[in-house]
C-alpha cells in the first residue's frame, strides 16, 4: 500500500497520459468530452472514426424514471466506445427491422458518432439522426441507418437512442406537479433536446461544428423534426431540418388520434394505466419492474402512447404555432416516398375492387364521399387499387408532411426542398415489409424504403437484388443530403438541379428514381381538400 496519496495520484495520471499517447492507439481515436475520455474504432469506410454508446445522460431508470434526462456521471480513465449502447424498451413490432445491440433497456440514452475529421478543429457540418419507429420501437443500430457512409462525405453523423412509448411518454397529474414545468410526458422529445445539447457542448471535439447541426429523420424521426422546429426548448440548438415522411399535422380522419394530444387527455390516460397496475403513487409505479410496464403497454392499443402538446416541450396549440410563424425558420428539406402504404391499408380488404372501394369510401365519409371519390377515382378496378393506396397514404404519412412543408414555405422564412422517393426498391424473396410479406420482388417505393439509400447503406441489406440504378441514386441522394447539410441547398457539382418549392416556380418537386427529375406538384387538390376538411374541426 502506498504510504503517500499524493505520489499514488500522480502515478495513476501518469498512467492515464501514457494511455492516451501509446503508439498502439491513434491520438485520434481517444477524445475528451465532458464526462471524460472516449476510444472510438476505426470505421468500416478509410478515414472514418466510430465512437458508439456514448452515454448522453444518466441512465432513466429507478427514481429517474419519467423524469427529464440527467447529467451523466463523469468517469475515469479511458471508456471504450465500440459497440452500440442498449435499445428503449419495446416489443417486437415491426418485423423489417434488424438491431446490433445487446436488447432492451432501461438504461438507453446513448449517441454514436461517425467523424471523418483528423483534428479537432475542422467544423465540420453534423447531421443529428432520430430514427423512426412509431414511437414504439427502433434503434440507432440499426444497420441500414449506419452513419459510416453517410460520414464519408465530409459530415459528422450523430444518432441516438431514446425513451419510447410508456417509458418515453407517460402523463401523470403527480408527474405534472413534481415536473417544476406545469408539464409531463414528452420524455422522447426531452432525450432528443438533451442530445443536441450534448452536441453544442461535445461535438466540436469530433471535428463537427456545433453551428452547423442539421436534424433528420424518417418516420417517428420526422414527426420528431416537426416537433423539435416548435419546441421552444430546442430553439437553437440546430440550423437546418430534414423531414423524410411524417410530422404531426393530420387530418380529421387519421385513425390513430393518439399521435398528438393536450395534456389533460394524457394525463386522464396515464391515470388510467396506473390504476391498470395497481399503482397509486409514483413511487409505486417507478418501484414496478420495466417488464410488466411494457407488457401492460403491449397488452392493448389503448397504452400506446406518444407525443403531447404539454405547454412546455411543445406548445398547447403547436398547429396555431406554425401558422403564426413561431416555428424555427430554418432551411426545410422534406418529401415521403410514392408508396407509403399498400392498397389493402385503406379499408383491411386484401385488394379492393372498384365495387368495394366505393361502396366502403361511401360508408366512411359519408356525405364528403363523393368529393374524395372525385379525388381517388375508381373507374376500374386497377385504378381502384391505385386509389386506395394512395388514400391510405395521404392519411398515413404524404398529407402530414405536405402539411408542414406549406407552413414552413408560407411562415419560416428559409428556403423549402421538396422531394419523392419514387424508387421501386428490389426485395430478396420472402422479406417482410410494413409487417406483411412482399409480394414478388417488387412492392414500390414503400415507407421506410428510402432510408438505406440516404445513408449508402445498401450493402447492409443481405439478398436484395440491387441494380446499377439503386447504387447511383443513393450516391446522389447521400450527396443531395450532405450538400444540403453543409450549405442548406442540396445542389451541387455531378447532380441534376434540385429547384427550391416555391409558388412562383409552379411547386417544383425532385423525383428521386432510376433517373433523378423534376415537375412541378401533382396531387395539390387532395391536399387542399384534407386541410380545408381538418380545418373545419379545428385540427
Amino acid at each position: 500500500m502506498d504510504a503517500n496519496p499524493r505520489i499514488r495520484t500522480i502515478g495513476l495520471g501518469m498512467l492515464l497520459l501514457a494511455a492516451l499517447t501509446s503508439p498502439r492507439t491513434r491520438a485520434q481515436d481517444r477524445v475528451q468530452i465532458d464526462s471524460g475520455v472516449i476510444e472510438g474504432v476505426p470505421g468500416v469506410n478509410p478515414g472514418i472514426r466510430a465512437f458508439k454508446g456514448i452515454p448522453y445522460a444518466a441512465p432513466p431508470v429507478g427514481g429517474l424514471r419519467w423524469r427529464e434526462p440527467q447529467p451523466v456521471v463523469p468517469w475515469t480513465g479511458v471508456r471504450k466506445a465500440d459497440e452500440f449502447g442498449p435499445r428503449a424498451m419495446q416489443g417486437f413490432i415491426y418485423s423489417d427491422m434488424i438491431f446490433r445491440d445487446k436488447g432492451p433497456s432501461e438504461d438507453c440514452l446513448y449517441l454514436n458518432v461517425w467523424t471523418p475529421a483528423k483534428t479537432a478543429g475542422e467544423k465540420l457540418p453534423v447531421m443529428f439522426w432520430i430514427h423512426g419507429g412509431g414511437f414504439q420501437a427502433g434503434s440507432s443500430s440499426e444497420p441500414r441507418q449506419d452513419g459510416d457512409h453517410l460520414a464519408s462525405k465530409g459530415v459528422v453523423v450523430v444518432s441516438i437512442n431514446y425513451r419510447m412509448g410508456i417509458f418515453g411518454f407517460l402523463a401523470h397529474p403527480d408527474l405534472t406537479r413534481e415536473s417544476g414545468h406545469a408539464a409531463s410526458g414528452n420524455y422522447a422529445i426531452m432525450d432528443q433536446i438533451a442530445a443536441l445539447r450534448w452536441v453544442q457542448r461535445n461535438i466540436g471535439a469530433f471535428g463537427g461544428d456545433p453551428g452547423n447541426v442539421t436534424i433528420f429523420g424518417e418516420s417517428a424521426g420526422s414527426y420528431s423534426v416537426s416537433f423539435l422546429m416548435t419546441s421552444p426548448p430546442a430553439r437553437g440548438l440546430f440550423a437546418k431540418a430534414i423531414g423524410e415522411s411524417g410530422s404531426f399535422f393530420r387530418t380529421r380522419d387519421t385513425d390513430d388520434d393518439r399521435l398528438d394530444m393536450p395534456l389533460a387527455k394524457a394525463e386522464r390516460l396515464g391515470l388510467r394505466f396506473a390504476k391498470t397496475l395497481g399503482a397509486g403513487s409514483l413511487a409505486e409505479l417507478r418501484a414496478l419492474p420495466a417488464d410488466a410496464i411494457l407488457r401492460l403497454q403491449l397488452s392493448g392499443g389503448a397504452f400506446k402512447m406518444t407525443a403531447i402538446f404539454d405547454g412546455f416541450v411543445m406548445p398547447a396549440d403547436s398547429v396555431a404555432a406554425w401558422r403564426a410563424g413561431r416555428q424555427a425558420h430554418v432551411p426545410l428539406l422534406a418529401g415521403w416516398t410514392a408508396d407509403e402504404q399498400r392498397a389493402s391499408a385503406t379499408f383491411g380488404s386484401k385488394r379492393p375492387t372498384a365495387k368495394s372501394f366505393i361502396a366502403k369510401t361511401r360508408q366512411k365519409y359519408g356525405d364528403r364521399a363523393d368529393t374524395v371519390l372525385e379525388l381517388y377515382p375508381a373507374g376500374s378496378d386497377d385504378e381502384a387499387v391505385r386509389s386506395a393506396g394512395d388514400l391510405a397514404g395521404d392519411q398515413f404519412i404524404a398529407y402530414s408532411t405536405w402539411r408542414m412543408i406549406e407552413l414552413q414555405l408560407e411562415t419560416g422564412q428559409s428556403p423549402v426542398y421538396r422531394y419523392s422517393f419514387d424508387r421501386k426498391c428490389p426485395v430478396a424473396p420472402g422479406r417482410i415489409i410494413n409487417g406483411a410479406p412482399a409480394t414478388g420482388l417488387d412492392v414500390g417505393a414503400a415507407h421506410a424504403s428510402d432510408i438505406p439509400y440516404a445513408f449508402g447503406d445498401l450493402a447492409y441489406s443481405s439478398g436484395v437484388l440491387w441494380e446499377p440504378a439503386d447504387w447511383k441514386l443513393s450516391e446522389a441522394m447521400e450527396t443531395y443530403w450532405s450538400n444540403f447539410a453543409r450549405t442548406g441547398n442540396p445542389n451541387g457539382p455531378g447532380l441534376p438541379e434540385w429547384p427550391q418549392y416555391n409558388r412562383e416556380d409552379g411547386y417544383q418537386v425532385q423525383h428521386l428514381d432510376a433517373s433523378i427529375s423534376t415537375a412541378p406538384e401533382k396531387h395539390r387538390e387532395r391536399y387542399e381538400f384534407w386541410s380545408a376538411d381538418a380545418a373545419k374541426v379545428g385540427k
